[in-house]
């Protein structure tokens, strides 16, 4: 018996993890393509998008949350409302690691499922200098033992950042082809083993 999964025409995409990792410039890096150096605490902030892909309308909403654990309860609220999570940490930061460890956690306690779709994102690798969390360690760490994806990107110089929206939307079920940055230009990605995009996979999407 084959069993066929309809590809969703809504979904939810929540970014958490530590203050000042980056989960803003994630973002507006993939919406916008813009980058802004300075850092601007973000208590909770949706971005809504909709798209008509051969006359299916699909719409995207992506949540900018605050990395303070001053918000439990909302934090709750947007883990029980979202599809799929982009848990980011900075690699010059051990202690924003930490964090993406306890909000994985937590996600799937609120989730009660063990497949719920999650990234683990190790963000400005751009400070090559500063890095303080190895590449390796934390690739063995959710591929092996989380049995999720992972990548390594830079919002500052557009590494990897699409990828990692065509994960997150590939997870959830939804056509990436939607993506507005690669709609406004072409994307390429870095052959630096450090920023290796995630496993491939039998249903992964092709952006052109």
């Amino acid at each position: 018996m084959s069993l066929e999964v309809k590809e969703k025409t809504h979904v939810r995409l929540v970014f958490l993890g530590a203050a000042g990792v980056g989960k803003t410039a994630l973002i507006q890096r993939f919406l916008e393509d813009t980058f802004e150096p300075k850092h601007k605490r973000t208590v909770e902030e949706m971005h809504s998008k909709e798209y008509d892909i051969g006359g299916v309308k699909i719409s995207v909403e992506i949540l900018d949350t605050s990395g303070s654990y001053s918000f439990p309860a909302m934090r709750k609220l947007s883990i029980q409302n979202s599809d799929a999570f982009a848990l980011v940490y900075a690699v010059d930061d051990p202690e924003s690691l930490e964090a993406v460890k306890r909000l994985r956690d937590e996600i799937l306690e609120i989730k009660e499922d063990k497949y719920t779709p999650i990234v683990v994102v190790g963000n400005k690798v751009d400070r090559v200098k500063e890095r303080q969390v190895s590449n390796e360690d934390v690739l063995s760490t959710v591929e092996m033992d989380w049995n999720n994806s992972y990548l390594e990107a830079s919002a500052k110089e557009n590494a990897n950042v699409v990828e990692v929206f065509k994960e997150l939307l590939q997870q959830a079920n939804l056509p990436c082809r939607i993506s507005p940055a690669l709609r406004r230009r072409r994307e390429t990605f870095p052959k630096d083993t450090n920023l290796r995009p995630p496993m491939n996979k039998t249903n992964s999407c092709i952006l052109s």
